[in-house]
């Protein structure tokens, strides 16, 4: 019996080793199911789209590529904030949209969308297939634009083409993964290494970009005497075996980064695209290496900018370097550092009291528990300034988020994917109150695999960072307090394991029982809702509006919670050393 297109399209799926597909199924992805269910691939059914699209994501970014799909109209629409998660983050994607019988299309039809112009803010290919002639290279190509262009690849797929009769196409079926050498020219490289010759003082800021380049990063920064700050995106990559590390910069950072940035007379931007302009230094020397050179100069005014793989680039240009021997600026950047990293256990040492246990703490205690290997995924908001403040990276564990996309409830789905992707690994989800109470339902898709997911909910009872945002801003909080549902009793409804933790003294064993349990679990920390972080470089406006706010709130009759907010954080007052 001759074969369909969807059997045809799960077949070359599985080619390309495809290992599951994540979807809610139904009518126009009805045929697609059937196939995937008499092949190797795996549909995985979650109960909501988007958590789908973030799975995928998340086993996109620790595998090289993962496939998610929708069904017609609300089906396909409900994946978009993964989607663009995917693509933002440069992690490679298949999105297979379903859509109404083709016969149908641009009458209004029930549950009609147009695929084309919905996915085309974040995508690097997206067509529709009409015709069984198109399907082999349609796939094909989408697939090798996902792959190539590191991003999303959108196929639109009517339901009545699913089920026609598959024919052979002449081009190629295969995927072909490339690795290309990227270099500067050797004139670059040359004027690079006469830039770095003559300057005493040099800064290294690595990104993702430099996430297989650790050991050529090390030994530039060694050659140099150089201190290496990092983006969020690249702490766990950067971080391990460093020593020369002085931390992350940006909104979620430290002050010794941004010190070593700005007191440099050349900083080295290494396979990054950092958003926050005002972190950057204006008044020194700036030079940019990034393999996509459209991305070059976007951030800071460059002196040089160069495209090229940052290890490849670092090896050819390590031979024309001359060996710095001044250790000043280097030694001065650690030992700020080292301050810098006692403060922050002024906010560990201060485990907070009965439901207001510091998250500091929280996080703390659990960086020193996980495994290893252990893989993190983190809530955009508070739960990223503590995971990016006192997670450590060993160079074996990994941490993903909507960093780019900055979305909210994105921990748990990630969960889902990595903990599919690699069930022989410790999976954490830091998850904030507000994220996970947004796609509650998925906790479902949790028990239903058995995946031995540990859910960590920091339950501050807010939407923390955008209480903060207010109050800098000079606004008193408002409409950011959440009233939650028990939800250690809803993972008992679930059918996994859930505890509601109220007291400090708790939190070690709590977490412990957590992580050395087998199977799913979650455990609801009860941290306190005025734990506030604010960014390495605090400006006047920023002091004076949180001071503003403090007093509307006074003012308003909130003088409790005022005075809370002040006690709680003034140790913040050590981060403008």
């Amino acid at each position: 019996m001759a074969k369909n297109i969807a059997e045809q399209i799960v077949e070359m799926l599985e080619n390309a080793n495809v290992k599951r597909i994540y979807a809610v199924t139904g009518d126009s992805l009805n045929h697609l199911n059937i196939a995937v269910k008499n092949s190797s691939i795996e549909w995985i059914h979650v109960r909501h789209e988007e958590v789908g699209a973030y799975a995928a994501a998340a086993e996109a970014e620790l595998d090289g590529f993962a496939v998610c799909a929708g069904s017609c109209g609300p089906g396909h629409v409900h994946l978009i904030n993964g989607v663009y998660e995917a693509h933002r983050s440069h992690v490679p994607m298949l999105v297979i949209a379903s859509t109404i019988p083709s016969e149908e299309m641009g009458m209004d039809y029930f549950q009609e969308t147009n695929t084309i112009k919905l996915f085309d803010d974040c995508s690097h290919y997206n067509q529709m297939i009409t015709r069984p002639e198109q399907v082999q290279r349609t796939v094909q190509t989408a697939i090798q634009h996902a792959i190539s262009k590191k991003g999303v690849a959108v196929i639109g797929l009517p339901g009545d083409v699913s089920e026609l009769e598959a024919e052979e196409a002449a081009t190629s079926n295969k995927i072909f993964k490339t690795n290309p050498i990227i270099r500067p020219s050797d004139e670059e490289l040359n004027q690079l290494a006469d830039l770095i010759n003559e300057s005493k003082k040099v800064t290294i800021y690595c990104g993702i970009g430099a996430e297989h380049s650790n050991a050529e990063v090390v030994e530039l920064s060694k050659y140099l005497k150089a201190p290496v700050g990092y983006s969020f995106r690249g702490k766990m990559a950067i971080q391990p075996n460093n020593p020369n590390e002085v931390g992350l910069t940006g909104l979620l950072g430290l002050p010794s980064a941004y010190h070593a940035m700005h007191e440099a007379d050349l900083l080295l931007l290494l396979g990054t695209d950092f958003p926050y302009e005002k972190f950057m230094p204006v008044k020194n020397k700036i030079v940019q290496i990034d393999e996509s050179p459209e991305r070059l100069g976007r951030r800071a005014k460059l002196e040089l900018g160069l495209a090229g793989d940052v290890k490849e680039t670092i090896k050819a240009l390590l031979p024309l370097l001359k060996e710095k021997t001044d250790v000043n600026f280097l030694n001065q950047q650690l030992e700020f550092y080292e301050k810098v990293k006692e403060n922050q256990l002024i906010y560990v040492k201060d485990r907070g009291t009965e439901n207001a246990i510091q998250p500091e703490f929280v996080t703390y205690t659990l960086d020193k528990l996980a495994k290893r290997d252990a893989v993190f995924t983190v809530d955009t908001g508070m739960c990223c300034v503590w995971g990016a403040r006192y997670i450590t990276g060993t160079g074996e564990r990994k941490m993903l988020g909507s960093f780019n996309h900055g979305s909210m409830a994105n921990a748990m789905p990630m969960a889902i994917g990595a903990s599919l992707a690699h069930p022989d690994r410790q999976v954490i989800a830091m998850c904030g109150d507000g994220g996970l109470s947004m796609l509650l339902g998925d906790m479902a898709t949790i028990f239903q695999y058995k995946l031995p997911v540990k859910l960590i909910v920091f339950n501050n009872r807010a939407l923390g960072m955008v209480k903060l945002e207010m109050e800098v801003g000079g606004m008193p909080d408002n409409e950011t307090d959440m009233i939650n549902p028990d939800f250690a009793l809803i993972a008992h409804a679930m059918g996994y394991t859930g505890k509601n933790v109220h007291k400090p003294e708790e939190v070690e064993s709590s977490i412990k029982e957590c992580l050395e349990h087998d199977g799913p679990y979650l455990l609801n920390i009860f941290t306190n809702p005025n734990a506030l972080a604010l960014p390495p470089k605090i400006e006047l406006n920023q002091v004076l509006g949180m001071t503003k706010s403090m007093a509307q709130l006074m003012l308003g009759g909130k003088m409790e919670e005022a005075l809370d907010t002040v006690k709680t954080n003034y140790k913040h007052i050590k981060d403008l050393l």
